[in-house]
């Protein structure tokens, strides 16, 4: 049900969704060689002098120490979410027929997920991966909160980098040096030449050994392990944004897929479209669901369906009582267990009808393999009625088994 409260107000304004909460989380990582490197990924990425490929070369030169070049790290990030809110990380498979995605596509399919996944597989969508936060988690503070003790990504990340920066380290600050060198020669560029490359390869050199020199530096504690914990954290950003890009750029084929199946299920109650498919189909799997629909539908009953193992017996009990069940519970009542044997469908009563009570009961007995050498008709009466009453305890867990088999997900 639609809240109503505040409707009016929320449908004439504008959500001006932003990634400005991740950007001020990214301002509070800018200390020492960090916001230098910063400033040189964005004077790199908003140059309009160097050529794609050249940027490319560039990145791909200085990013020789990945947990050391944060500023790349931190821009890409703030790059990638900027896809999310735009939508074009959804890969177009025909951009000149295809509509572009926007970011209301994108949340109402990753919503259909929570949905479409347990429908599917039986399971919650983050067993697949594909959780709210499995796509959109860097807007999500995915970085600024934990689900336990342990401290939140960007937490960790500022305390290393502070740690590492009030070292004071020689190092660093040869690195920083190196950043705005590169960073100045890039932002006075304004045409492109062999002499213009070979001086830009020359400044992208000195950051790689920059930052070799730097790393260096801190391979001894206690700098070694906020190294180490730069590791750490520049690996979770980066896995992050990679399982963001491939769920992403991707979800309009992976949706399109589970609707399909979907699609196909609804088939099955139509008779001759469940012929159809079990005679098209050259997979296993889908001959054996279609082939098996109607006898597996035949054991789905809701009585049937239980909410835990601890249920069982309950629903047993029950379903007996409503079944009139256990109809003799009185083995000296000798007619009415003869009686009861004759609607057992595990013996063959034929002739019944010109034996005593005694003798039904006997007959019986040795049927269903019961001893009766030297027992009373009381004691196999007694015996008789326990297995009755047992098997009828025992066809009801069968039908409680087949229920929850065909109900089940596999």
């Amino acid at each position: 049900m639609t809240v109503n409260k505040g409707l009016s107000s929320l449908a004439n304004k504008n959500p001006n969704f932003s990634n400005q909460g991740l950007e001020n989380a990214i301002n509070e990582l800018k200390i020492g060689w960090v916001i230098k490197g910063f400033e040189l990924d964005t004077a790199i990425n908003d140059n309009t002098v160097l050529t794609i490929s050249q940027k490319n070369d560039l990145k791909d030169q200085i990013h020789n120490i990945q947990h050391l070049n944060l500023g790349r790290i931190l821009g890409d990030l703030v790059r990638h979410t900027n896809t999310i809110l735009d939508g074009t990380i959804v890969f177009l498979a025909n951009p000149d027929t295809e509509d572009t995605a926007d970011f209301l596509e994108i949340l109402q399919t990753v919503q259909s997920l929570q949905t479409l996944i347990p429908s599917l597989y039986g399971v919650i969508a983050a067993e697949k991966s594909r959780s709210v936060n499995d796509h959109i988690g860097t807007l999500n503070n995915i970085f600024l909160e934990t689900e336990d003790s342990s401290a939140p990504v960007f937490t960790s990340l500022q305390n290393s980098i502070t740690f590492i920066d009030n070292a004071s380290l020689g190092t660093e600050t040869a690195l920083e040096t190196a950043y705005d060198n590169l960073k100045g020669f890039i932002n006075g560029v304004v045409a492109d030449s062999t002499d213009f490359q070979q001086t830009l390869n020359t400044f992208g050199a000195a950051v790689a050994t920059a930052h070799t020199n730097f790393n260096n530096a801190l391979a001894s504690e206690p700098l070694l392990t906020k190294r180490k914990q730069l590791e750490m954290d520049k690996e979770k950003i980066t896995v992050q944004v990679a399982l963001e890009t491939s769920n992403l750029s991707g979800i309009r084929d992976y949706v399109t897929g589970l609707t399909d199946y979907q699609s196909y299920v609804g088939l099955a109650e139509d008779p001759d479209l469940r012929r159809l498919m079990t005679r098209i189909s050259q997979t296993s799997e889908w001959v054996s669901y279609f082939e098996n629909y109607v006898e597996n539908a035949r054991g789905i009953n809701p009585i049937y369906t239980t909410n835990s193992e601890s249920d069982k017996t309950s629903i047993i009990d029950q379903v007996l009582r409503d079944s009139g069940l256990p109809d003799v519970v009185d083995y000296l009542d000798l007619e009415g267990v003869a009686g009861k044997s004759q609607k057992d469908d595990r013996i063959d009563n034929k002739g019944y009808d010109l034996l005593t009570i005694e003798q039904q009961i006997t007959k019986s007995c040795d049927q269903l393999s019961l001893v009766t050498f030297n027992r009373s008709i009381y004691d196999q009466s007694q015996r008789l009625l326990n297995s009755m009453n047992q098997h009828d305890r025992d066809k009801i867990a069968r039908l409680l088994d087949l229920n929850e088999s065909n109900i089940t997900l596999s």
